[in-house]
């Protein structure tokens, strides 16, 4: 069963092995109180494990980009992929960020992202396909759904 849940400094060591290995301890602390300080640059924005039972198999972030629009994206660990993490991890939030007032997801695909494609058409999200630019200039279509 998927759960979501912020991290702890309990967790830094899992992030450590499979997310931030280049980083210190001491950073990847640094970084989790930065997290559950519930904002970045002055929005709203939350980092939650993702675990499947008891094991941390991914991360998802929620980012306010206006009142009531947000974005939301999950990094699943290779070993734990094509699972139904990133699924379930997304409902979790869709729901999380509906009670908490978003009228509206938009997330950003890569273009050449075929799974995350299909995990946002999947989710119910929909996308003109008309390709844009982002902030790294990569390709990227946007995915919108109403909550």
């Amino acid at each position: 069963m998927v759960s979501i849940r912020h991290f702890s400094d309990n967790d830094i060591d899992v992030l450590r092995t499979n997310l931030y290995p280049y980083l210190s301890l001491e950073e990847i602390r640094l970084m989790v109180q930065d997290w559950n300080s519930g904002s970045y640059q002055g929005k709203r924005f939350e980092m939650f494990a993702v675990l499947n039972g008891k094991e941390i198999v991914g991360t998802i972030s929620l980012y306010e980009h206006s009142k009531s629009v947000a974005s939301i994206g999950a990094e699943i660990l290779e070993p734990h992929r094509r699972k139904g993490n990133a699924h379930e991890a997304n409902l979790l939030l869709l729901e999380y960020a509906k009670q908490i007032g978003y009228k509206v997801i938009q997330n950003q695909v890569r273009t050449d992202n075929a799974a995350s494609i299909r995990l946002n058409e999947k989710l119910g999200f929909e996308s003109d396909k008309y390709v844009y630019k982002n902030k790294r200039d990569q390709a990227v279509y946007l995915f919108l759904k109403a909550l």
